[in-house]
Order: C-alpha cells, then sequence, then structure tokens
C-alpha cells in the first residue's frame, strides 16, 4: 500500500468519527470503535535488541554492542530478525483479541539520542558517542524494522527528539540549553538521517530544548522536524512528558493546556493520560477540531500502512515458530561474536585448551547480565561459566567472589573473597567476570541505584567488586578482565 493510499483511507475513516471518538484515537491505549470496525490497539512497544517485555524472544546484544561491530548490514538483519518475530507474535495474540501493551507493530525503537556522558544509564540503548554512527546504523535498523514490502513489516521511531542524554532524575523538568553549532552538528544528524530513511514515527523527549518543551516545540517540532527535515509521520510523547509541560516545565497551568500545546505543534500521539482533557481544550478554544483531525488521520495512515485494516497483508503468514528459531540463534552467536571488544591483549590470549582456568566474578554466572534493559525473555542462553566449561579441556574452577553491587558485612564478604583467592591460586589463568546489570543501570524508574535513578555517579567500578579485584591482582596469577 502506498502512502497516498494510506492516507486517502485514513482521511476517509477518520471523516466517520465523532470529536470523542477523534480524542481517543490520540492516546497510546487507544480506545475500539467497533460501529467503524475498529479494534482498540497500545502504541506501545519495545524492540531496540528484541521483541522486548512481551515473553520469549531472539535476545541480542544491546545497541551499544551492536554499534561495536560497526556492521550496518548486520544489524539491518538484526532489526528485520527483531520484527519477524514481532509480527509472529502479534499474529498469535490478534488471533485471540489480545491487543495489549507490548503486542503491537509500532515499536519506539532505535535510541539515536548521542551518548555524551557515560554516565548515562540509558546509554546502552544508543549507538554510541557518534552522530556519524549514529545516523548510518539508525537507518540499517530502521529499514530492517519497517521492511521493503507493500506493507510496513512494523514501524519504528527515532528516539528521543531531541538533545537528550541524561541526568535521568532531572529528565522530567531540564532545560537542555545548546547553540546551533552543536545542536546540528551533534544532536539533530541522526534525525535528520533517519526521518529521510523513511522512519515512521519520532518521540519526543521529556526535556526542554532552550526553553521551548520537546513534546510542544514551534521550533524543533514544527520548523525542524516538520519543514526542515521534511518528516510525514507520527510524533508521539515519551511516557508522561505532556504533564511534564505544566507539572515540572511550568509553561501551562494544566493538562488541557499542555495537551492542546503539543497537538498544535505537531505532538500527535500522547503515551500517558493528558490527551483525554483535549475535549475541555476544544471547549476553551485552546485546540480546533479540524487540527485533532489532522492529528488522527496521522496516526491511522500509519495503521493502513502496517496492513491492521486488510486481510491480504503478506507478513499475515509469518508463523509463531520463528521465535527464538536455530536460524535467529546462528544470527545472535554471529551478532555477539562480532559486537565483542578486545581492549588490550600482551601475550595471554589465545589460552589452550587444556589450561587450568579460573573463573571469578559476580558477572560470570548470571542470566540478567545477558539481557541488558529493554529486554525480552530468552529460553535458551549460556552464561559465561557454562561457555567456558564447554570450551576447556583442563580444570574450570569457579567463585563469585563477591556481590555485584552491594556491599555486605564483613562476616559475610570475608569467606567469599577468601573462596576467589583458594580457586585463583589453583588455577594457571584467571578469568574476570565484573561490570554493571540492568538493575544499577538503566532508565528512571526501571533501575535500582537510588539516588541517581539509573545513571553512575562515576565511572568506578563498585566497591566490593574492585576489592575483590585487587586481592585477585595481588595472587600474581595471569588475569583476563572481561567488563560486562
Amino acid at each position: 500500500m502506498t502512502k497516498n493510499e494510506a492516507r486517502e483511507k485514513a482521511k476517509s475513516l477518520v471523516a466517520k468519527m465523532t470529536v470523542e471518538e477523534k480524542i481517543s484515537q490520540l492516546l497510546y491505549t487507544s480506545a475500539a470503535i467497533e460501529r467503524l470496525g475498529i479494534k482498540e490497539y497500545n502504541w506501545w512497544n519495545e524492540g531496540s535488541h528484541g521483541v522486548a517485555r512481551a515473553g520469549t524472544a531472539t535476545v541480542f546484544p544491546h545497541a551499544i554492542a551492536m554499534a561495536a561491530t560497526f556492521d550496518p548490514e548486520l544489524v539491518n538483519t538484526v532489526a528485520d530478525v527483531i520484527s519477524t518475530e514481532g509480527r509472529a507474535k502479534y499474529n498469535k495474540h490478534v488471533k485471540f483479541n489480545d491487543y495489549d501493551i507490548f503486542k503491537g507493530l509500532t515499536f519506539w525503537a532505535p535510541n539515536i539520542n548521542i551518548f555524551r556522558d557515560p554516565r548515562w544509564g540509558r546509554g546502552q540503548e544508543t549507538f554510541g558517542e557518534d552522530p556519524f554512527l549514529t545516523a548510518t546504523l539508525g537507518m540499517s535498523f530502521i529499514k530492517g524494522i519497517q521492511g521493503d514490502g507493500e506493507f510496513l513489516k512494523a514501524s519504528a521511531c527515532s528516539k528521543h527528539f531531541a538533545v537528550h542524554s541524561g541526568p535521568e532524575k532531572d529528565r522530567h523538568g531540564f532545560d537542555a540549553k545548546t547553540n546551533a553549532h552543536d545542536l546540528f552538528e551533534t544532536y539533530l544528524p541522526a534525525f535528520e538521517m533517519t526521518v529521510k530513511s523513511g522512519v515512521t514515527g519520532v518521540m519526543g523527549a521529556y526535556n526542554r530544548i532552550n526553553g521551548e518543551p520537546s513534546c510542544a516545540s514551534p521550533t524543533y517540532l514544527g520548523e525542524v522536524l516538520y519543514k526542515e527535515f521534511g518528516f510525514k509521520g507520527y510524533v508521539v510523547s515519551d511516557c508522561g512528558a505532556i504533564c511534564d509541560i505544566n507539572n515540572h516545565h511550568k509553561v501551562t497551568a494544566n493538562e488541557a493546556e499542555s495537551a492542546a500545546l503539543a497537538v498544535n505543534n505537531g505532538c500527535q500521539l500522547n503515551c500517558g493520560t493528558a490527551y483525554k482533557w483535549l475535549k475541555t481544550a476544544v471547549a476553551a478554544n485552546l485546540i480546533t477540531e479540524e487540527t485533532i483531525t489532522e492529528a488522527v488521520e496521522k496516526l491511522f495512515e500509519a495503521r493502513f500502512r502496517l496492513g491492521m485494516f486488510d486481510d491480504d497483508c503478506e507478513y499475515d503468514k509469518i508463523p509463531f515458530s520463528v521465535l527464538e528459531c536455530d536460524k535467529h540463534k546462528e544470527l545472535n552467536l554471529k551478532m555477539a561474536q562480532e559486537s565483542i571488544v578486545l581492549l588490550k591483549n600482551n601475550g595471554i590470549l589465545p589460552l589452550k585448551k587444556d589450561t587450568k582456568v579460573a573463573v571469578i566474578g559476580p558477572n560470570a554466572d548470571t542470566i540478567n547480565v545477558l539481557w541488558a534493559n529493554y529486554h525480552g525473555y530468552p529460553t535458551d542462553y549460556c552464561t559465561f561459566i557454562r561457555g567456558i566449561k564447554e570450551e576447556c579441556k583442563g580444570a574450570v574452577h569457579y567463585s563469585m567472589g563477591c556481590n555485584r553491587w552491594q556491599e555486605e558485612d564483613l562476616t559475610w564478604a570475608k569467606p567469599k573473597y577468601r573462596d576467589a583467592v583458594t580457586v585463583a591460586k589453583a588455577s594457571d589463568v584467571v578469568i574476570v567476570f565484573m561490570g554493571l546489570d540492568e538493575k544499577m543501570e538503566g532508565e528512571q524508574g526501571d533501575a535500582y541505584n537510588g539516588a541517581n535513578s539509573g545513571d553512575k555517579a562515576d565511572l568506578e567500578f563498585p566497591k566490593v567488586q574492585k576489592e575483590l579485584y585487587e586481592k585477585i591482582v595481588a595472587t600474581g596469577k595471569p588475569i583476563i578482565f572481561v567488563n560486562v
């Protein structure tokens, strides 16, 4: 289906709606309109490195690791698999009339923000600090997600527009002040390139940009995204960002004003609840029904392009059996191998198969460090200790050594340290698995690191890990350090 055909069908369908029905379609939890044959639809789904939060899926290395491959074709292939598995899940859910969250075809990925400050807890979701690499991989990812068929296989969404890269705890009220040089050479190139490559969605950020709320900005949405970049798709707010306009940015007095300001400036879809106040905004002459109609038409254009109202979409027959199939597992292994970065080798590697190995550290035998954040749930996985045991012909000794980050009473910490030292001394070489996990860094609300809201206070390893490492170094054994 062409864009023009989808646009005309959207206009025809939306013209039959009442203003109340139109407003109901601007919430990410879009209501059913039975008399028009419109099913309910939840727009929120995630797929930055595999279909997330909806059960079994192939879980690929996260975006920051995929970026380390410097391989656009491989990233494109991974994204194609993600949308294939997403379609398989969608096809199955539709048969049961299940249109719940994380089961749709609108993936709010990729995150193409610039990872400028390595303390930002969401940096793992990005393609790194370089605007050109981010744009290149972002375009490859989007084309893989959306496919090249008659219909969209799934819808991709470039996020978060714009100048969004922490700190997490301040994001709801932060004013990102930047000059035009930095804005157009650092923060916006990836958005411009992904828009021009055909991305169907853009997500607005929580923060303001030079005083204007990102999700209601006449300058950055109106002048830059729509006019200068030529964006034709839909804009969605980050979740709760519209309410931030009055609650934290203090630009408006209430939700009705915030909702009107956002829709008037080109944010069609609300992840949150603020848009239910649009009826009040219409009554107060803050927004016209015509503007609401245009917003709804954009959303239904996307749904028509996804084949939601057609019986002959070529992707409707993708079976549930593709989830975690052997072909996808092989691709996942290739991506994992290509994403590993060897920072230094002073002659220890490669190891001989009969080497006696000590595997030490809190990240050596745990599942959740394999997930990263925004993840699905693999049924087939291999922790580091298991993989090493499969490969090594010599003895393999293991010790956790310490907790990942929580400090313990010395009574409990000492035995763990001593066990690790004993294991190290009994081996030819020590492989240490340290680093972080999704509970230590991530999005605000998802991580559990207290006052930092998912960010890192510094670039140090947790104290307990540093103490363990010093004790292993003191044994004099050769060390391979793996930062996870």
